[in-house]
């Protein structure tokens, strides 16, 4: 395949994190790629390490702010003429209580986290099917399907964004266009690394049929399946990679160990 008829993705919220090791594994996998963020010295320093400046692309950009996502799509365009793969893994969070949360951080986790993939599937699905269509992959949280204390506006604008993916997977079909989700339990990132203390990480071990935290390349592995071929025929779905702790109820640990003293 030569450049010029490489597929294109573009993965938001790429600076770092789940967004980046996405961008990675689809430049392993021979595409070109977009990388978003809003944190321009972030995203040049991982564009740097990446260092493949013949197929990638840095862009900086409020995902929430319409005129920011037009220009940078509007680079994209004129960069790589086309888009196979949109992943909108951008986002925020505030982690208060539901009667402290103000409504200027109750709007910013919406803005961010709901509106800004709203605003970028309105401009790629154009994109995706002028070469005939395309795969778009939201990220949402376990925080989207089922509640938790401090995640008013996380967990609500995942659970909308988990909405979102079916009405444009209903919408876009007849465009060629397959839309998904990808809801991550606890991952390895650095912002749990920074967030989640001992105890945190133990209760969640705890809860967690496969007692342990994702990695980065796992939710890269899923969100990349979704925007492949071999998932022609998966369209607005939700898939939890999260070592089955949606499926789980309580008492996990303590059952753990009444078997392990059988």
């Amino acid at each position: 395949m030569t450049q010029d008829a490489s597929k294109v993705a573009l993965v938001t919220g790429a600076a770092r994190g789940i967004g980046l090791a996405a961008a990675k594994r689809f430049l392993t996998e021979g595409w070109r790629v977009a990388l978003l963020d809003i944190d321009g010295a972030t995203l040049d320093a991982a564009v740097a390490e990446i260092a493949r400046p013949d197929v990638t692309l840095a862009l900086v950009c409020d995902v929430s702010e319409p005129a920011a996502v037009e220009a940078a799509f509007a680079a994209l365009a004129a960069r790589f003429g086309r888009l196979d793969a949109l992943v909108n893994n951008a986002g925020t969070a505030v982690f208060k209580p539901l009667l402290e949360t103000s409504h200027a951080e109750w709007s910013r986790v919406l803005a961010v986290n709901l509106t800004g993939p709203f605003l970028t599937t309105q401009l790629a699905a154009p994109l995706m099917a002028d070469t005939g269509g395309g795969a778009i992959v939201n990220i949402t949280s376990i925080s989207g399907l089922r509640a938790s204390t401090l995640r008013v506006a996380y967990g609500t604008s995942k659970a909308a964004l988990a909405h979102l993916t079916k009405q444009q997977a209903a919408e876009l079909a007849a465009l060629g266009i397959r839309v998904n989700a990808v809801a991550p339990g606890p991952v390895e990132t650095a912002m749990a690394k920074a967030v989640h203390t001992p105890e945190i990480r133990a209760d969640y071990r705890d809860a967690i049929p496969l007692a342990r935290y994702g990695l980065e390349e796992e939710l890269a592995a899923a969100i990349f399946f979704l925007c492949g071929e071999q998932a022609s025929y998966i369209t607005g779905q939700t898939l939890a990679v999260d070592g089955g702790f949606d499926a789980a109820g309580i008492g996990l640990a303590t059952l753990r160990g009444e078997r392990r003293n059988l």
